[in-house]
């Protein structure tokens, strides 16, 4: 199956950047969509960008204009570029992925996060 390990994660002022990466490895028949989700302290889990196959692209409203998410499926990775950070970014941000096995089934991959910090 399919491991997701995510980088990229820090500390970094308000205003600043970051780019998280997430390595997909394993052996899976294709990567459907892959996104990132976040989960701040004291607040449930929301899905930040979601990107499809054919590089469809959604994002949550609160990140919109300032987050990219985008794809490399030759090297089955998934980035989020990170602009213009506010505290409220603070997260840890976990990697996700759909993907669909040799039976055609339809599983969703996690990684184990990767803590950002926006600090004031």
């Amino acid at each position: 199956q399919v491991q997701l390990v995510e980088s990229g994660g820090g500390l970094v002022q308000a205003g600043g950047s970051l780019r998280l990466s997430c390595a997909a490895s394993g052996v899976i028949f294709s990567l459907n969509s892959m996104g990132w989700y976040r989960q701040a302290p004291g607040k449930q889990l929301e899905l930040v960008a979601v990107i499809t196959k054919g590089d469809s692209t959604n994002y949550a409203s609160a990140v919109k204009g300032r987050f990219t998410i985008s794809r490399d499926n030759a090297k089955m990775m998934v980035y989020l570029q990170m602009n213009s950070l506010k505290p409220e970014d603070t997260a840890v941000y976990y990697c996700t992925a759909e993907g669909t096995t040799m039976v055609r089934a339809v599983v969703t991959f996690w990684g184990r996060g990767t803590q950002v910090t926006v600090s004031s």
